[in-house]
This record gives C-alpha cells, sequence and structure tokens, in this order.
C-alpha cells in the first residue's frame, strides 16, 4: 500500500506506532482479520491452513508476512490495532503480557518485573522532535463571569408547582 499520509508530530516517538484514522484506514483488512478469530470455528479454519485462511482478506504482502512470522510490532506498523492483533496471540493461547515481552524484546519475568516497578522509563522514548521543545505558556484563563441564568423559571415556562422537572 503506497501511503501518502502526512507527517504527524507524533510520528517520531521511539518504538511506537499511533493508531490514528491512516493506521486505521491502512490496516483495516488486517483488524478485521484478528477480529474474525473471535468465532471458534475461524480460529480452527485459520489453525488448520493459516495461508489459505488469509486468503479471505486482501491483505498487502507486508501484512500477511508480518500474521504469518508473528511480528506483532510489524502488524502495528502496517495499521495493526493492539487490541485486535492480541486476538491473534490469543489464538496461538499466549498471554498479552507474553506478547507485550516478545514486543519488547524481553522474557515474560523481566517485563513483568518492569511493569511491576514502574514501567519503561520515558527517558530516550519521547518523541525526537518534542524532546527540545520549549513548553508553551498557559494561557491566563479569565474568571468566569457570575451572571444569572437567562432561563425563565419554572412559573413562567408553564411548569406545574411541585413539578419534579424544571
Amino acid at each position: 500500500m503506497t501511503s501518502t499520509k502526512e507527517a504527524k508530530e507524533y510520528d517520531d516517538i521511539p518504538g511506537t506506532f499511533v493508531f490514528d484514522a491512516d493506521r486505521s484506514r491502512q490496516g483495516y483488512h488486517l483488524n478485521m482479520f484478528c477480529m474474525s478469530l473471535m468465532k471458534d470455528e475461524n480460529r480452527k479454519a485459520f489453525k488448520a491452513n493459516e495461508g489459505e485462511y488469509l486468503n479471505r482478506f486482501p491483505l498487502t504482502p507486508e501484512q500477511r508476512e508480518a500474521i504469518l512470522e508473528r511480528q506483532y510490532n510489524r502488524m502495528l506498523e502496517l495499521g495493526g490495532n493492539i487490541y485486535f492483533t492480541a486476538k491473534l496471540g490469543a489464538t496461538d493461547g499466549h498471554s498479552f503480557q507474553h506478547m507485550a515481552a516478545v514486543m519488547t524484546g524481553s522474557t515474560q519475568e523481566d517485563y513483568a518485573k518492569m511493569m511491576l516497578g514502574g514501567g519503561r522509563s520515558v527517558e530516550g522514548n519521547r518523541s525526537r522532535s518534542g524532546r527540545d521543545a520549549v513548553p508553551k505558556k498557559a494561557a491566563p484563563r479569565k474568571a468566569a463571569a457570575k451572571s444569572k441564568s437567562t432561563r425563565p423559571s419554572a412559573s413562567k415556562r408553564g411548569k406545574k408547582a411541585g413539578s419534579k422537572r424544571g
């Protein structure tokens, strides 16, 4: 798929593929494949012959390869949504923690320790373009003007006295 998508300010976050409208369109068929795995009969058909099952979806050659090779990061790069691609991992009998460990290049035990320890440091994982940007000063907030409601009273709106609505 040739992409003419416009560069976005978040495109340069190391190792991150933001699932935005462009990626959603790019990965539509990849994600529909993953969602098909919610049905038992589809999981069985896929596991019986993965290549043949994938022929049901107009995937790009790159998407097809990423699925067959279980390249989860590549699937995200090619438009996969993490929640949808997790269905492929589940079809293979893997937990989300296992998949996350694979995607970060660590063992499941090391990944769990890292997450329990507060997660990955933001240092080195920020947007390259935004790393050195000078923070914008927030515009001063105007004090909310105290004004009386312009809504007529219940009696002027024709409501019955004692009505709960008003």
